[in-house]
């Protein structure tokens, strides 16, 4: 895409120069809104401008070339933010690295692309490179954003700008100016559901045309704000700090603590959410623990016929509003768990349940769909408030095409298409062929254009009598369950499907004790027979949706959770399916022993 040819609201031509267009143009909006010492505080763009700009010309000072990689291991908060447009206004590569990963998985990241510098959060995220210091020949320089630089070879934050003080600014906008549209912006790495991570190389031009393609699609407007808490080394995280920055909006931070998401919504009233489907889940459960069950079914049902009609500005009829009245004020209730503000929520990353979404949209709360993947710039498709079908993930950007191959495979063609695989040579998965980027997704186009997705070529399970089945369907069933937190089918090259169960603690907790059980820790729960059964009845209730052959005939509870920290759950909390088959192998094989 020509640079004459983008269309934009900042006007920046790449990624390099985003910060100080939008400084231009917006020099009065909030930029960033963070938490410290139990208050907000607000950064606007001429600051958060100033900011970076003394950061790149520190990039500078340290003697970073253009093209070099750096790093950035660090929770979400408004210094990733800085850090990331400073060192692409300085022409170099953003690589990030996720703050969950371990010692192993930083070493892989840094040594992979070659980095020659890393921001790291703090003394935590600095010590877990002490180890693979001496494997890692490329990085020349430690810079730590909280902490003092007692290590003469650690650079602090602050340094780093006051030595950019030290420069002209002149220095940076010729950094920034030569800087083009097919120049490399970040090397985002995979997160590894399917093998080893790979680096998905992303250029200015493909960011630059995803932005261009949010903004024709209207996915935001100017002036939002948003709460955001997804790790920034993940590229839909990634999307919605650049699109809202392109905007002149303000991205409020999450405090890094995880128990107080859903606090910090209604503090910050956020008018668009990102988000992944558990949080949407757990509110959801929430609502189960709360709300009779018809009364769940009249807001998802009726309340979902009046929103219906509002979306396409057709009158409500007054018996239909007489009908959802006695739900009016717990779904109002609903609607300020998200601060009362919220003009759409995204739920992507991974698959939700259709039932969920329409609840949501009954009490008021458009939680929409959108699908993509690293390797197209975050988007393919999306959904709106105006055009959604529940259980679709919405239709192509503006500028994007998809293509059904013969053998269910959905294929990508657009700008925002990534550049190949940093260091590594074609690979079946994420092959661009022809244009073409191979998803390895399986899905399906209806006749308004709405994309279905169907499962995972990788995914699907064939059973030794050859059936196929897609496991993201039953699995999606059961985590709607108030008493299961993660499900896992498995039965490749099996007689049958079986599966396993972890329990959601903060559910199966209060119910034992309600019901007499002593010993509440997971590992008893996990072998009591009382909670077996209340599992089972769940299996045999969400089978019967199933044909026979798609039925889980057995399961196992395991008696811990699946997480970040064990490695089976990736930072956007997708079930890493190899590990858990290689870990818990012995628990499927008993399954099957007689």
């Amino acid at each position: 895409m020509a640079a004459g040819a983008v269309r934009n609201a900042s006007g920046s031509k790449t990624m390099a120069d985003l910060m100080s267009r939008a400084a231009e143009q917006y020099a009065d909006h909030v930029m960033a809104r963070y938490k410290a010492d139990d208050e907000w505080h607000d950064v606007g763009y001429a600051e958060a401008a100033a900011i970076v700009r003394e950061i790149g010309l520190g990039i500078l000072d340290l003697g970073i070339a253009a093209g070099d990689r750096v790093c950035i291991l660090a929770n979400t908060r408004p210094e990733w933010t800085y850090c990331d447009l400073a060192i692409s206004s300085a022409g170099a590569v953003v690589v990030p690295i996720y703050p969950t990963n371990s010692p192993e998985e930083c070493e892989y990241v840094i040594a992979d692309s070659g980095a020659v510098a890393i921001v790291c959060e703090d003394a935590a995220q600095l010590a877990k490179l002490a180890a693979a210091a001496d494997r890692l020949p490329s990085l020349r320089h430690l810079i730590v954003i909280d902490g003092a630089g007692a290590d003469a070879d650690v650079v602090t934050l602050e340094q780093l700008r006051e030595r950019g003080q030290t420069h002209d600014p002149a220095e940076l906008t010729a950094r920034q100016d030569a800087v083009t549209l097919g120049d490399p912006f970040t090397i985002i790495y995979t997160s590894g559901t399917t093998g080893p991570p790979k680096g998905c190389v992303l250029t200015h031009g493909n960011y630059r045309a995803m932005v261009d393609m949010c903004i024709r699609g209207r996915v935001l407007e100017a002036n939002e704000v948003i709460y955001l808490f997804l790790p920034l080394a993940h590229s839909f995280a990634l999307l919605a700090q650049l699109l809202n920055i392109d905007l002149g909006g303000t991205i409020a931070y999450s405090s890094g603590d995880t128990t107080q998401i859903i606090a910090e919504i209604g503090e910050t009233r956020p008018t668009y959410l990102p988000s992944v489907p558990r949080i949407f889940e757990k509110i959801h459960t929430l609502a189960q623990k709360m709300l009779p069950a018809e009364e769940l079914e009249l807001i998802r049902t009726v309340g979902g016929r009046i929103h219906d009609l509002e979306s396409t500005g057709e009158p409500v009829p007054d018996e239909l509003v007489a009908e959802f009245e006695p739900v009016a004020a717990k779904a109002e209730f609903v609607r300020n768990l998200f601060g009362g503000q919220l003009r759409k929520a995204v739920s992507g990353a991974a698959p939700i349940a259709a039932e969920i979404l329409e609840f949501f949209w009954g009490a008021g709360v458009p939680v929409l769909e959108g699908y993509g993947m690293t390797e197209a710039a975050t988007g393919v498709t999306v959904s709106s408030v105006d055009h959604h079908r529940f259980g679709s993930v919405g239709q192509p950007f503006p500028g994007v095409e998809l293509r059904i191959a013969a053998d269910g495979e959905i294929l990508v063609k657009g700008d925002n298409v990534f550049a190949g695989y940093h260091g590594h040579a074609e690979q079946s998965f994420g092959a661009v062929v022809d244009g073409w980027l191979h998803t390895g997704d399986i899905g399906s186009v209806d006749d308004g254009g709405y994309l279905w997705i169907t499962g995972r070529k990788k995914d699907i399970i064939i059973t030794a009598g050859g059936k196929n089945i897609t496991p993201a369907n039953f699995e999606n069933d059961m985590k709607q369950t108030r008493w299961v937190s993660q499900c896992v089918m498995h039965g490749d090259n099996r007689p049958y499907a079986v599966a396993l169960v972890t329990l959601d603690e903060e559910e199966i907790g209060p119910w034992a004790a309600e019901q007499g059980i002593e010993d509440a820790s997971p590992g008893a729960l996990a072998i009591d027979p009382r909670v077996r059964a209340l599992v089972q009845i769940e299996v045999d209730r969400i089978n019967q949706r199933y044909a026979r052959a798609e039925q889980v005939k057995r399961f196992a509870i395991l008696d811990h959770d699946l997480t970040q920290e064990s490695g089976e759950l990736t930072p956007t909390l997708k079930v890493k399916r190899n590990v858990v088959n290689e870990r818990h192998a012995g628990v499927f094989d008993a399954l099957y022993g007689d």
